[in-house]
């Protein structure tokens, strides 16, 4: 995995489970918030899906387009777009209407400091689409941020554990989730509330982090010693098959991996494969943000891409010096500052 080919390759080819999936539900796919980490990938692959199967569907991506390149991108990949400011309320009404929406839009670094933003994009707005698009079905990302910590050896929170948000970028995300099952009760509308993370892409995430810090001699807090991560184009496939899934009120869906990742442990396998030495700060807490996905493993089987496979597609990416993003995760942040 050493060029950008191979990677868009891996991240958009689609499964013949997906091909199946995607025909089952009627209407085109509008993504809301196309313009993130996520979204081009999600929706080459929504694309590449229709096109084997032969399916009469477009799949329109909708952003602010702040940067006219990617949109481009997408255009030429056949998505079509459209630039809206979802927070423009006469804009977002003139949108098209589509039998299927998914939810992407929202803001969380950045957050401190600018609380007011991140309230409207992860509470206020929800609300305005989910008027917009109540005759639709909808797939909310959230995120699993909004569970408490967990004790590691517990296997992770599954969807039946209580939210206890800690900071206001995962109580606004709680909030999102909040309104749009508000809107799901009062118009009927179907659902799926897709908390995930995190996803791997050779260009961001916690692995290409951990990396980075084995190669460049960094001591590794291992204050938070684990995670858990789901590879991107894994993660993507099982949004749009999340479309058979919704319901009123709102399913629920956590997505991930299934290993409890130990960043010791990922951190030595970076450095076998870079011929460092990893380097440790701390000592491993008892608790961390953790995520049991099995119920997603249940419907849509486990994840494509193994977590060695994501290892090796990292070390191999890196030494290459295939581009990365300055999009850290944060994976480490304990008391929810954004």
């Amino acid at each position: 995995m050493n060029t950008m080919e191979q990677l868009l390759a891996q991240l958009t080819t689609p499964t013949e489970a997906l091909v199946q999936d995607l025909a089952k539900v009627d209407g085109d796919i509008v993504l809301l918030g196309v313009g993130g980490k996520m979204g081009p990938t999600l929706a080459a692959l929504a694309v590449n899906a229709i096109r084997e199967g032969g399916l009469n569907k477009n799949v329109i991506g909708i952003s602010r387009f702040s940067n006219p390149e990617a949109r481009d991108e997408l255009e030429q990949v056949g998505v079509k777009t459209i630039p809206c400011d979802l927070l423009d309320d006469a804009a977002l009404q003139a949108l098209p209407h589509s039998d299927n929406v998914i939810y992407m839009a929202g803001n969380k670094f950045g957050t401190t400091g600018r609380e007011h933003f991140t309230w409207a994009m992860n509470a206020y707005l929800p609300g305005r689409v989910a008027e917009k698009y109540k005759d639709s079905r909808i797939v909310v990302f959230s995120s699993g941020n909004i569970y408490p910590f967990m004790p590691v050896s517990s296997g992770g929170a599954d969807e039946s554990v209580e939210p206890q948000p800690v900071g206001e970028y995962a109580q606004s995300t709680l909030g999102r989730e909040r309104i749009f099952e508000y809107h799901s009760h009062k118009n009927g509308t179907p659902m799926t509330m897709y908390r995930l993370n995190y996803a791997i892409d050779m260009r961001y995430g916690v692995l290409l982090e951990i990396a980075k810090a084995v190669n460049e001699g960094r001591a590794i807090d291992l204050t938070t010693g684990f995670a858990n991560v789901i590879w991107q184009g894994d993660a993507n496939a099982m949004a749009l098959r999340c479309l058979n899934h919704c319901s009123s009120p709102p399913a629920v869906i956590n997505i991930t991996g299934p290993e409890t990742l130990s960043i010791r442990w990922a951190a030595e396998q970076f450095a076998a494969r870079l011929g460092k030495p990893a380097l440790f700060a701390n000592e491993e807490a008892n608790v961390a943000l953790l995520n049991n996905a099995s119920k997603s493993h249940q419907l849509f089987g486990y994840p494509r891409v193994s977590l060695l496979q994501m290892i090796d597609w990292t070390a191999e990416w890196l030494q290459s010096g295939g581009a990365t993003w300055n999009k850290p995760t944060h994976f480490q942040e304990r008391g929810g500052k954004f």
